[in-house]
């Protein structure tokens, strides 16, 4: 049976001066708009305090995919579910609570996701696979838009498609993601794809999401 592909594209490299016109040419033909908050603290980077990623949540014209790079993550990701959020995906490295806080994300109506950063292992976090709906393999060291695919962690991402199974649980890569690296990362078993630079530097950021997700269903 073919995958449910979605194309989740990250304001992180978009103009934030004007970021509703920003969202609004991807609106259309994307599935869910990925929201990139960092903290200084757990990556060594900056975006948006919960104040303004709040006021983004309530005017996006997209359902928001909140992918939180923070640390005290169990504290602050019920807040995120709470401001509406589609999705809200925290990082293994950063709770001290996995399933606690991925029960409080499902609480509210929110899909929960857990993310992995490039040096963490899947087969870690197999115990705590039916309180996700959502797994996020990073394809880079989180922290800044803009870096290299990492091929190495093709191997992660098609490992964690064998531990999901026939799970309806999505299967998300963020990092690098573009026109030369959406193919493998969906043929190794990707179905969610956040896109950043590919999509906000184009210059018709629509038309890229559609090229995107036409090279993801070839897989």
């Amino acid at each position: 049976m073919a995958r449910e592909i979605r194309i989740t594209p990250s304001i992180l490299n978009a103009d934030f001066s004007r970021l509703q016109e920003e969202i609004g040419k991807i609106s259309a033909v994307s599935d869910l708009l990925h929201l990139d908050v960092m903290d200084n603290v757990f990556v060594p980077n900056f975006t948006f305090d919960f104040d303004s990623a709040s006021k983004i949540i309530k005017e996006s014209s997209l359902e928001v995919d909140a992918h939180l790079m923070v640390a005290d993550v169990d504290h602050i990701a019920p807040d995120y579910a709470q401001a509406g959020c589609a999705s809200v995906t925290i990082h293994a490295e950063a709770t001290k609570d996995i399933v606690g806080t991925l029960r409080e994300i499902r609480k509210v109506g929110s899909r929960s996701g857990l993310a992995l950063k490039p040096a963490s292992q899947i087969e870690d976090y197999v115990d705590v696979i039916d309180e996700v709906d959502m797994f996020l393999i990073m394809t880079v060291e989180p922290g800044f838009g803009g870096q290299k695919f990492m091929t190495d962690m093709l191997s992660k991402i098609s490992r964690t498609r064998a531990i999901i199974g026939s799970r309806p649980i999505w299967l998300q890569v963020d990092g690098g993601i573009s026109l030369q690296t959406i193919e493998i990362a969906a043929d190794a078993g990707a179905d969610t794809f956040v896109a950043g630079s590919a999509v906000f530097s184009a210059q018709d950021p629509a038309a890229m999401v559609a090229s995107l997700r036409e090279l993801a269903c070839k897989s």
